[in-house]
């Protein structure tokens, strides 16, 4: 498998999402996975093999693009319709694609785990991020 491909027309906070505004620290398109960086302040795509600890442990997924300085609104926990098609009952991590998610079955050596989510449906993610700041 793959990181699942999203569209980000078709990324939809949901009733009960819980959601964060602030600017974009780099290039970032609807339904990729974010972290805020302490330095810059700037929500920034993150990474689960990412030589900076921080960018290892998203904190949302983007609900709109938004490039360097633009704001950007994200989702923290909460229902969110991906924009992808999820499998029902599946966790999803972040990828070591920056921005990325990916189902469990691609998780690979040397990536840091963070749990995205489970989908509840092929279409909507229950978005409840825990890392654990372990490595496979």
């Amino acid at each position: 498998m793959a990181d699942i491909t999203i569209t980000p027309a078709n990324v939809i906070a949901g009733s009960n999402a819980s959601i964060a505004s602030g600017t974009a620290g780099e290039t970032i398109t609807a339904g990729q996975a974010v972290y805020l960086s302490s330095t810059s302040k700037k929500w920034m795509l993150a990474d689960s093999n990412s030589a900076t600890a921080e960018a290892r442990q998203a904190k949302g997924i983007a609900l709109n693009g938004a490039s360097l300085n633009q704001p950007v609104s994200v989702q923290t926990s909460g229902d969110i319709i991906i924009g992808g098609t999820l499998t029902a009952g599946t966790a999803y991590y972040l990828s070591e694609t920056p921005g990325g998610i990916q189902p469990a079955a691609d998780l690979a050596a040397g990536e840091f785990v963070c749990l995205l989510g489970l989908a509840k449906s092929t279409t909507v993610l229950a978005l409840n991020i825990q890392f654990p700041g372990v490595s496979l």
